[in-house]
């Protein structure tokens, strides 16, 4: 009996539909750049300024090794591990929490001014863990939402999104996100019967709009925080590629009242292989410990633990630099001046007043917004990429769909100045062909 079933020809199983699956999949926020990637990767000759990449100019492979052997230093002398003990941090699965808080605290105190205890720090795998794990602790019911800025990072957006978690929109301006607007989104989606439960804040040079906010403009946000009575999430992973005339405090650093999550990543001051991201979460919880111990255990069920030889390779690049970021990527952020300037200058001459074309100034970071005066979607971007051999990303995947249809990101940070020059007698004549006559 046994062989005859073993050997019966089975029947075809009926294919999946998408429908069958999770909503998220067809959602536009985690579409769009599986569209952007295809049409980059049909293309690989034409100038890029698409990708968002950090500069790739600096890296070395023999660099992993050393910064890996100024760790197991770090754990053998200054904490005084033994030998087993270093090959089971290095080898074993390790606490969830993370195995370089200490030096992130380190860091965050270094560069940012920030004080805080290791144990409110989580360390995650990137910066989108981080994101998934707090909207996932946020989300009680349908209720709950939270707000973001408009354009805002797809990555957050699409978080939100594998996390059933609503967004709305807040308009962003020059300056940033307003607290005026935040109070009057807030009060609209109560008078809905929502639960707003946090705002996602970019400070620094946003992706993609690339704005910074002025210290004014934050302390403002953390009182209007305090009487609406949400969380600020501040993402930070641009504010050290300034323009050298310092930066603005983070909010967290200037937190009084236990309102901002602050999230940060590796992966643009050091290095996104490494996957490293982390939040400090320290609000107390009623029930005891802090939001980062909840956090903490749906870290657990989910990747267990991040990457020890990761976070070591690391905590050795901290270690190297003192504890500062910026320090340790202070080359790269000299790439990214010269850039924006021969990138702002480019624009300045190809398209002059009254040619319809206009762009944002930012003092930093690695994004400008180019306007238009014709639809900039996946059709044009196709057209730019095939006739012209230069591309970009169409804003409106920032705005989940309502609104940039007519602005462009450009991304300058893996480009030579010699690559911006000619990537932009490109896009001018893209433009000039498909603006209306």
């Amino acid at each position: 009996m046994t062989a005859g079933l073993l050997e019966a020809p089975g029947l075809a199983a009926a294919p999946l539909t998408t429908a069958d699956l999770h909503a998220s999949l067809t959602d536009p926020a985690l579409t769009s750049m599986t569209l952007l990637n295809e049409i980059t990767g049909n293309y690989p000759q034409a100038v890029s300024f698409a990708a968002g990449r950090p500069y790739e100019g600096h890296y070395d492979t023999e660099a992993l090794h050393h910064h890996l052997r100024r760790f197991t230093r770090h754990l053998e002398q200054d904490l005084g591990h033994s030998e087993e003990q270093v090959r089971r941090t290095l080898f074993q699965y390790g606490p969830t929490k993370g195995v370089i808080n200490d030096l992130l605290v380190r860091q965050l105190h270094t560069d940012e001014h920030i004080t805080a205890d290791p144990e409110a720090v989580l360390v995650t795998t990137g910066c989108q863990e981080a994101m998934v794990l707090l909207l996932r602790a946020l989300r009680r019911d349908a209720r709950d939402t939270v707000l973001a800025a408009a354009p805002t990072y797809v990555g957050f957006t699409g978080a939100a999104r594998l996390t059933e978690m609503t967004v709305r929109q807040v308009p962003e301006g020059p300056g940033g996100l307003d607290a005026a607007d935040l109070a009057r989104a807030v009060r609209a989606a109560r008078a809905e019967g929502l639960r707003p439960r946090a705002c996602y804040v970019v400070p620094d040079f946003s992706n993609p709009g690339g704005a910074r906010m002025s210290e004014a403009d934050r302390r403002r946000l953390l009182h209007a925080a305090d009487e609406l009575d949400i969380l600020l999430i501040e993402d930070n992973p641009y504010s050290m590629f300034h323009d050298g005339q310092g930066r603005p405090p983070t909010l967290k650093s200037m937190d009084r009242s236990g309102r901002v999550v602050y999230i940060g990543s590796f992966a643009k001051t050091a290095f996104p292989g490494a996957r490293i991201g982390y939040v400090v979460a320290d609000q107390p919880v009623a029930e005891g410990g802090l939001l980062v111990d909840q956090l903490a255990k749906l870290k657990s069920m989910l990747t267990l633990n991040t990457s020890a030889l990761a976070q070591a390779v690391i905590g050795g690049l901290l270690l190297e630099h003192g504890c500062s970021m910026e320090r340790a990527c202070a080359r790269e952020a000299a790439v990214y001046r010269t850039n924006l300037n021969v990138l702002l200058d480019g624009l300045a001459t190809r398209f002059p007043p009254g040619s319809g074309v206009t762009w944002n100034t930012p003092a930093g970071g690695l994004f400008a917004v180019l306007s238009v005066p014709f639809t900039a979607d996946e059709a044009a971007l196709e057209e730019s990429a095939g006739r012209f051999g230069v591309l970009w990303t169409p804003m409106y995947h920032f705005y989940a769909g309502t609104g940039g249809l007519t602005q462009l990101r450009l991304s300058y940070s893996v480009l030579t100045p010699d690559e911006i020059t000619t990537g932009l007698d490109r896009l001018a004549a893209f433009v000039a062909a498909r603006t209306p006559r």
